[in-house]
C-alpha cells in the first residue's frame, strides 16, 4: 500500500530548493497583482487633494493650476 521512496540527500535537497524557488517567484507575482489592483482602485493623489492642500496653504486654486500640477505629477510618475 505504501510506496516507498528512497532519496539521496541531495536529491531531497534539490527538491527543497525548486519548492522555495517556485513559492518565492509565485508570492511576487500575486503580491506585484494585488498592489497594482490596489494602487489603481486607490490612486495615490487626485485633484480633490490637490486642491484641498491648495486652499491649506491660503491658496484659492485654480482649475487651470490643478491640472497643471496633476499634469506635472503625471509626467514624474511616467519618467
Amino acid at each position: 500500500m505504501f510506496l516507498a521512496i528512497q532519496l539521496e540527500w541531495w536529491q531531497l535537497v534539490l527538491i527543497l530548493v525548486i519548492v522555495i524557488l517556485g513559492a518565492a517567484v509565485a508570492t511576487f507575482f500575486i503580491t506585484r497583482k494585488l498592489f497594482a489592483k490596489e494602487l489603481k482602485k486607490n490612486p495615490p493623489v487626485n485633484e480633490a487633494m490637490i486642491r484641498a492642500m491648495m486652499t491649506q496653504m491660503g491658496r484659492t486654486p485654480s482649475e487651470k493650476q490643478v491640472r497643471a500640477v496633476m499634469r506635472s505629477m503625471e509626467d514624474a510618475k511616467n519618467n
